[in-house]
């Protein structure tokens, strides 16, 4: 599962952490030198370094500390101006690797986050997610002394794991938490264009509530399409279900409310509401959607979509929020998408959690989002 992602990611830690090491060796070699300048000015013999140039690093530092030595020797020379090369950058250096810390100049890694800029748009991110995720790791990497305990790879790593997770774990809510924690029966409506596996992705959560112990009824509001009750009846009846439907044409904002009613007379703990799949420009479809949020009330509406739909699937969750204001996503088909782009962008553009992941064709195969899990997969080694 996103495995393109992945490699492009495993790419760019590589050349963030070349430029890190770079950086770490060159403030090591004025480490040295400083050392062996300060031996020669307290008089101790200096050990003969390997290299020439660690030999002329050395006797620049001597000179550097000797001037410094003469300059405060002198009254006159107190009013002098320091030598800005030796005493701040050359120092600042010297002492920066002592304390366990590497700098990392914005020049630096200019070129790896062009390359990760262009791994990432390739891998359908959203344009500004791909923007936020570049911000956030210069914003870690850049400018100021940065401790590296291990390697510099760790510190690229986290990096890179607080950029992604920034734009993916955003404020929302767990949707198995708010099942249990919600007034029953709780009532849950599905939208979504047509063809992305909505109906399925509903039974694969009716399942999975049966089997936490919840007792759930199904209703198809997708009164408009042919052959829509008995795709929901097979569903229902492979997991014992009771379906309440109406004839075709039908308003699907009464059969979502008689299904409420059925779960209060009958103690069913959680009603699930299929509905047309539509694109947000179905203003007739769309009427319908508002009118079941003014009628029923649900109290989550989940927007579903294919993650291998990329950024079409980014720019239709936030036009069904804008549209009629969604809780959160569901993405089907994770299992068979390389890229990951809609699973890194949906969180970020439309300020709403996903929620699940569709990862089969059986009842058992969807999964939890989980932000962090995510990130580890895409970083492991």
């Amino acid at each position: 599962m996103f495995d393109g992602l992945k490699d492009k990611l495993s790419n760019f830690r590589e050349d963030a952490e070349e430029v890190a090491e770079e950086n770490a060796e060159a403030i090591e070699d004025d480490e040295q030198a400083a050392a062996e300048a300060e031996a020669v000015a307290d008089g101790e013999p200096v050990e003969a370094q390997a290299g020439a140039a660690a030999g002329d690093g050395a006797d620049a530092a001597a000179g550097d500390v000797a001037d410094a030595e003469a300059a405060s020797a002198d009254p006159d020379s107190a009013d002098d101006e320091p030598d800005e090369e030796s005493s701040g950058g050359f120092m600042s250096k010297a002492s920066s690797l002592a304390r366990g810390r590497v700098i990392i100049e914005e020049d630096d890694l200019e070129g790896p986050l062009r390359e990760l800029e262009f791994a990432l748009l390739e891998s359908d991110v959203e344009m500004s997610v791909a923007e936020a995720i570049l911000d956030q790791i210069r914003e870690d990497l850049v400018g100021e002394e940065k401790k590296f305990t291990k390697s510099t790879g760790s510190l690229v790593e986290s990096a890179l794991r607080d950029a992604l997770l920034s734009v993916i774990d955003v404020d929302g809510f767990d949707f198995e938490d708010a099942i249990a924690n919600t007034e029953k029966p709780v009532t849950v409506v599905f939208t979504g264009v047509n063809g992305v596996g909505k109906t399925t992705t509903i039974a694969k959560l009716g399942k999975r509530l049966e089997d936490q112990g919840y007792s759930v009824v199904l209703a198809n509001g997708d009164t408009y399409r042919a052959g829509a009750n008995e795709q929901l009846q097979e569903h229902a009846d492979n997991l014992d279900m009771k379906l309440i439907s109406h004839e075709q044409g039908g308003d699907p904002t009464a059969v979502v409310y008689d299904a409420v009613e059925y779960a209060k007379a009958n103690d069913i703990d959680v009603v699930l509401g299929d509905t047309a799949g539509r694109l947000h420009t179905s203003s007739d479809l769309m009427q319908q959607l508002e009118k079941l949020d003014r009628v029923v009330d649900p109290d989550y509406t989940i927007f579903v979509d294919e993650a291998v739909a990329g950024q079409d699937a980014v720019n239709r969750a936030s036009e069904f929020d804008d549209a009629a204001a969604i809780d959160g996503t569901i993405l089907t088909m994770a299992d068979a998408d390389s890229q990951g782009g809609a699973a890194i962008s949906v969180s970020h553009v439309t300020g709403k959690p996903i929620l699940f992941l569709g990862t089969g064709q059986g009842y058992d195969d969807i999964q939890p989002f989980d932000p962090d899990a995510l990130v580890d997969d895409l970083l492991a080694d």
